[in-house]
């Protein structure tokens, strides 16, 4: 379950952080959107895989987060978001379980 859900959840955190400072026009409150999901990323992976993994599927989760910025200005903001989403998802999927 956590090889499906981890990466859903960690796209949906950039997708969801992006929306809502988009939409809103207040930064902080996309990041606490992300900041939210990546906590709950964490508890998620460490209970079945452990600190380490879940260290590690949040560190490429905020890598991701801190990619997008630059990678927008060549695609593009939304275009950004889904190119770091998805390659978000990868590690998570693989790093989800032992």
């Amino acid at each position: 379950m956590n090889r499906v859900l981890v990466p859903l959840l960690t796209s949906a955190g950039l997708f969801g952080g992006y929306g809502v400072a988009r939409a809103t026009g207040v930064r902080w409150a996309g990041g606490a959107v992300l900041g939210a999901v990546g906590a709950g990323v964490f508890g998620l992976v460490a209970r079945r895989g452990g600190p380490v993994r879940a260290t590690l599927v949040v560190l490429s989760y905020l890598g991701a987060f801190g990619g997008s910025h630059p990678l927008a200005k060549r695609l593009g903001a939304w275009q950004s978001v889904a190119a770091v989403a998805a390659g978000a998802a990868v590690p998570a999927a693989l790093l989800a379980e032992r």
